[in-house]
């Protein structure tokens, strides 16, 4: 009865006989949201590490990628340049090529137009040869 009593009063008895304000059910109740609160919490705690190391992988691979990326920019772009270096030494060349035929070809026009004052000067010895 005076169990009772208490209990109306809202007093009540633990397993080690201590006055406690709340039922024991209430209390082992709070206990055991509390840890699970705990457990909870470290789960929490946890997956954040977990989280802040992935970040920071992915943060180093976007680094490696950018930088990468941007190696293939400048290998493709010293590409472009070695081509156009090409073509322009290409063009360099052929345009010696035409003048060295221009040359070739003028002084192919040369030597015959000697060959032919040579020829006439022979001729016009033979002929001043035979007249004396």
């Amino acid at each position: 009865m005076a169990d009772e009593a208490l209990s109306r009063a809202g007093l009540h008895f633990d397993e080690l006989n201590k006055i406690r304000v709340l039922e024991p059910e209430v209390s082992t109740q709070t206990n055991e949201l509390k840890e699970e609160c705990k457990e909870f919490v470290d789960k929490i705690d946890n997956f954040q590490k977990i989280v802040g190391q992935f970040i920071e992988v992915v943060d180093n691979v976007a680094k490696e990628v950018e930088k990468e990326k941007m190696k293939a920019i400048g290998s493709r772009n010293m590409l472009k340049s070695i081509a156009k270096q090409r073509e322009a030494q290409q063009q360099q060349l052929q345009a010696l090529i035409t003048e060295k035929k221009m040359q070739l070809e003028r002084l192919r026009i040369q030597y015959e137009a000697l060959q032919k004052e040579e020829s006439e000067q022979n001729e016009f010895i033979e002929q001043f040869i035979l007249q004396k």
